[in-house]
């Protein structure tokens, strides 16, 4: 139930409540942090939907029979994960503007990034290539 929990709301609308609420909520790094969150999701998304279109991976429970699908897809590929890469980003971003959830933000990713294995959702190395991808352009947003 957790893990399910963790993966949905890894979909994506708790990323967008944060970024849409930090400006107002976040003090003086509230505004930079939205703005790099904005910036990172647009370039993870359109790295994610090349990626996952130009590879075409099946995801594992389409591919291997005794693997059951315990949550819904949304897309139809497997490479790379983007929960995870938008977990891993946005974990990175997040604490580095708030150093204080960082120990909430890296459980919570952690918890995305197990959660897709586990639900039959994602092969391992989706996982860390995506983490892999979300930690990069992260880093390069805090490098600008």
């Amino acid at each position: 139930m957790l893990l399910v929990a963790a993966s949905r709301l890894g979909d994506g609308l708790l990323w967008v409540a944060i970024a849409l609420t930090i400006p107002l909520l976040g003090g003086p790094q509230g505004v930079p942090c939205a703005i790099q969150m904005a910036g990172v999701g647009a370039v993870n998304l359109a790295l994610y939907a090349l990626l996952k279109r130009c590879i075409g991976r099946a995801r594992p429970f389409v591919a291997c029979a005794g693997i059951r699908a315990c949550a819904r897809a949304l897309d139809q590929y497997s490479f790379p994960s983007g929960h995870t890469l938008h977990a891993v980003a946005f974990a990175t971003l997040l604490s580095w503007h708030y150093p204080v959830f960082a120990v909430p933000l890296w459980i919570f990713a952690a918890l995305v990034m197990a959660s897709r294995v586990v639900l039959g959702l994602h092969y391992p190395s989706d996982v860390a290539v995506g983490a892999i991808i979300g930690a990069a352009t992260a880093t390069i947003a805090l490098s600008i």
